[in-house]
């Protein structure tokens, strides 16, 4: 049992660091992880009484 929980661990750190290099490393293979931007503008109306 000890050993299947030391490799699941040894597996989340390899993600985890798996992780941190798609998001370093990403823009430079071609991924784009801006969101979409446009402008927004709504009109508020504010109840001064």
């Amino acid at each position: 049992m000890g050993r299947i929980i030391k490799w699941l661990f040894y597996l989340a750190i390899l993600a985890a660091i798996a992780l941190v290099g798609y998001a370093y490393l990403g823009p430079f293979f071609g991924a784009d992880f801006t969101p979409p931007s446009q402008e927004i503008r709504e009109t508020i109306e504010l109840d001064t009484r």
